[in-house]
């Protein structure tokens, strides 16, 4: 019974991990950042690896904070992302 648990705990670690960056850039709905901090609260696996990519944003907000991409590239970048948003929306993966 044990392993059908570890089972689903690691599936829910990767579903987790797969999304810490949305978690970091606070891009993802109030419901959806509860869950992962429900899940961080109690994974130390996730909360270990949630630390690994916060430390690692950081460093490139340090070396590139500055930097700004260009208007246009910009423009096509919320063009396209809001073409996504809606499939994205559709394919939630934690309960």
């Amino acid at each position: 019974m044990s392993d059908v648990n570890d089972e689903a705990q690691k599936t829910d670690c990767s579903v987790v991990i797969s999304e810490v960056y949305l978690y970091l850039d606070l891009e993802c709905s109030d419901d959806r950042r509860e869950l992962i901090q429900r899940h961080l609260d109690d994974c130390s696996d996730c909360l270990r690896e949630y630390g690994i990519e916060h430390e690692v944003k950081a460093l490139v907000a340090r070396c590139c904070g500055d930097e700004t991409a260009p208007r246009e590239l910009r423009e096509r970048l919320r063009t396209k992302l809001s073409e996504y948003a809606v499939e994205a929306e559709s394919h939630e993966f934690l309960p």
